[in-house]
């Protein structure tokens, strides 16, 4: 079994489109560790802010699989694929890592490679995985947080909408 960690983001009713999701998720998946939720300052854009949460699960299944039931979820929660990486979400769902697995394909790569940039990816690891090492670097995902750079850091723990 491999242990799988997404990011969900969601601006476009986004207490409604987290609730959904992350009980679409356990019809799927099964038992879920969630992060905290974050309510975090568009990135990349001007919009709404984002409630993001980082969620933990153990799969057998293939990687493509979990992709494929991902992109099932956001169609089915109202996500419109447009051509701008940086745009509205009223649901996205974002597959982090794979237990070790090291992957760069052309759709898909492994870490995700923004994991390290971005704080609503990185926070909620670091909390709810906080001694799993990154595949690639083998640091501690509490340390790369611990040093992330938190000068203009624009996201802060909420009370669940649950």
């Amino acid at each position: 079994m491999a242990e799988v960690f997404l990011s969900i983001g969601s601006n476009i009713e986004r207490e409604k489109n987290l609730v959904l999701a992350v009980n679409a998720l356990q019809e799927h998946f099964g038992r879920l560790t969630l992060s905290s939720v974050y309510d975090t300052e568009a990135v990349g854009f001007e919009g709404a802010p984002f409630y993001n949460i980082v969620v933990r699960f153990e799969s057998d299944l293939p990687v493509a699989e979990i992709v494929k039931v991902l992109k099932e979820i956001e169609v089915q929660h109202g996500r419109q694929r447009i051509s701008e990486k940086f745009s509205a979400r009223a649901l996205d769902l974002d597959l982090i890592l794979y237990g070790n697995l090291i992957l760069d394909e052309e759709h898909l790569q492994l870490p995700r490679p923004e994991l390290m940039d971005y704080a609503f990816m990185l926070e909620p690891l670091a909390e709810v995985a906080p001694d799993l090492r990154h595949p690639v670097t083998k640091e501690r995902f509490a340390d790369l947080w611990e040093h992330y750079d938190k000068t203009d850091l624009r996201q802060k723990r909420v009370a669940p909408p649950w």
